[in-house]
């Protein structure tokens, strides 16, 4: 089965593309030469043998987490399980949930174990993990909608921050959402937390049973969905400036109780054009002025 993934240099000759069925990262690292080849030597090893470890313990993975469940055997299993463990006791969650931040941690660790690098990020589908060396930063570009990505603002992220993971979730996404938002972005310690905490605001986005949002069962679009027959945003018709101030008002208090237990850092909550702001340190994000943002 390692023969099926797929291992390229995309043509800036700078960033490794990674593909294996769902999977699909791309890698850049920075550094010396030498430094910069282990480092994409390593990914490479390390990715072949990522989606068959998955698929071993995929009936675990879709599966609502339990506190009492017990470990997983891999480790990236374990990162999806100990993200979402936090979660599990107040609303419906599965390890899924983290998977892709999970397996961004897992490629970047193994580069930052084979090679000294100032800097690196693989970025899993918009859920990135980072590796800052010591006074090394990244800008980061952010959008309202991943379906239609236009730039809203960037978070510059140094080394002296402990942000190294990055998610966004949301209905227009490439996954699931319960919820309505177009967009929530989450800047967390690491890519897994980001993940599973973007899944959870993004589903708190919301104006339960409106009639103007589509929703249909999870596994009426995909047969083998975590979800199950849970029902998925699927439209989300007029709203009135009211509902969006309501639905994003619930993402907020969700998002502030994430930022108070220390499981985000910051984050970013989009509808129909409308942006509010979480953040524990004001600097994380920077935003044009032209733009019609709330603080909350």
């Amino acid at each position: 089965m390692k023969g099926r993934a797929q291992i390229r240099w995309l043509e800036d000759g700078r960033r490794l593309h990674l593909h294996d069925g769902p999977i699909d990262l791309i890698v850049e690292a920075f550094g010396s030469t030498d430094e910069i080849n282990a480092a994409y030597r390593a990914a490479a090893e390390r990715f072949v043998h990522v989606l068959d470890e998955l698929c071993g313990e995929l009936t675990f993975l879709r599966q609502a987490t339990q506190t009492n469940d017990p470990p997983p055997s891999g480790v990236i299993a374990r990162r999806m399980t100990a993200a979402v463990a936090p979660y599990c006791e107040h609303t419906f969650i599965t390890p899924m949930a983290a998977v892709a931040g999970a397996v961004a941690e897992e490629i970047l660790d193994a580069m930052t174990a084979a090679a000294r690098l100032s800097r690196a990020y693989v970025n899993d589908g918009g859920d990135i993990a980072l590796h800052l060396a010591s006074g090394e930063q990244f800008v980061v570009g952010m959008v309202e909608r991943p379906d239609r990505p236009s730039l809203f603002g960037t978070a510059t992220l140094d080394s002296a921050q402990p942000v190294r993971g990055i998610a966004t979730s949301g209905w227009r996404g490439r996954s699931f959402s319960l919820g309505i938002a177009d967009a929530v972005t989450v800047l967390a310690d690491r890519a897994a937390m980001a993940d599973a905490a973007a899944t959870v605001i993004a589903n708190a986005v919301d104006l339960p049973e409106h009639s103007n949002v589509t929703r249909v069962p999870a596994n009426t679009l995909a047969p083998d969905s975590d979800l199950g027959d849970r029902l998925v945003t699927q439209g989300v018709g007029e709203l009135s400036p009211a509902e969006i101030d309501n639905a994003l008002d619930a993402g907020v208090l969700v998002a502030h109780g994430l930022l108070a237990g220390g499981l985000i850092r910051s984050a970013a909550l989009h509808l129909r054009g409308n942006t509010r702001i979480v953040n524990s340190q004001s600097s994380f994000i920077a935003f044009p002025e032209s733009r019609s943002l709330a603080h909350a």
